[in-house]
C-alpha cells in the first residue's frame, strides 16, 4: 500500500485502533473536497495497532472532537512538507455540539436551537454527561 506524504495539511496519529472511522465521521471529513486517507490497524511499536488520518489540506480540526474520541491521539501540522507543530490532545472539560443527547425527554429534544452540551464527569472512565438531564454520552 502506498500513501503519499502530504505537503500542507494535518496528520492525526496514534489513534486507538478502530476509532479512526468514528473520528472521521465526527470531524465531518466525509464532507471535505480534499484528499483524506484513513489508515486502519497500522502496526505500531508503542500501541500494537493504531489508526492514522491524513488530510491533504490546511484546515482547522476540532481538537475537542479528537480529545473526546481518543485523548491519546496526536495532531501533526505539516507545512511545505515539514512537520511544524505537534499537538498532544487531552480530554476537553466541555463538549458543545459534538454529540447529541439521546434522552427523548431532554430539553434539547424539543428546543431545536439549544446547544447540546456535555461535561466531563469522570476522566478515568472517559464519561461525559448532558448538562441538562445528566444522560451519559455515547
Amino acid at each position: 500500500m502506498n500513501i503519499d506524504s502530504i505537503q500542507n495539511g494535518v496528520v492525526i496519529d496514534h489513534i486507538e485502533a478502530g476509532c479512526g472511522m468514528r473520528l472521521y465521521k465526527l470531524l465531518g471529513l466525509d464532507l471535505l473536497d480534499v484528499s483524506v486517507a484513513l489508515i486502519k490497524n497500522v502496526q505500531s511499536r508503542k500501541m500494537g495497532k493504531k489508526d492514522i488520518i491524513k488530510i491533504d489540506a490546511d484546515i482547522n480540526v476540532n481538537l475537542d472532537v479528537i480529545g473526546y474520541v481518543d485523548p491519546g491521539a496526536t495532531v501533526n501540522i505539516i507545512k511545505d512538507g515539514i512537520l511544524c507543530e505537534k499537538l498532544s490532545i487531552d480530554m476537553p472539560d466541555t463538549l458543545v455540539n459534538v454529540v447529541k443527547c439521546k434522552n427523548p425527554r431532554c430539553i434539547t429534544s424539543c428546543e431545536q436551537e439549544l446547544d447540546h452540551i456535555f461535561r466531563l464527569s469522570d476522566k478515568k472512565s472517559k464519561e461525559y454527561r448532558c448538562i441538562y438531564c445528566e444522560t451519559k454520552a455515547n
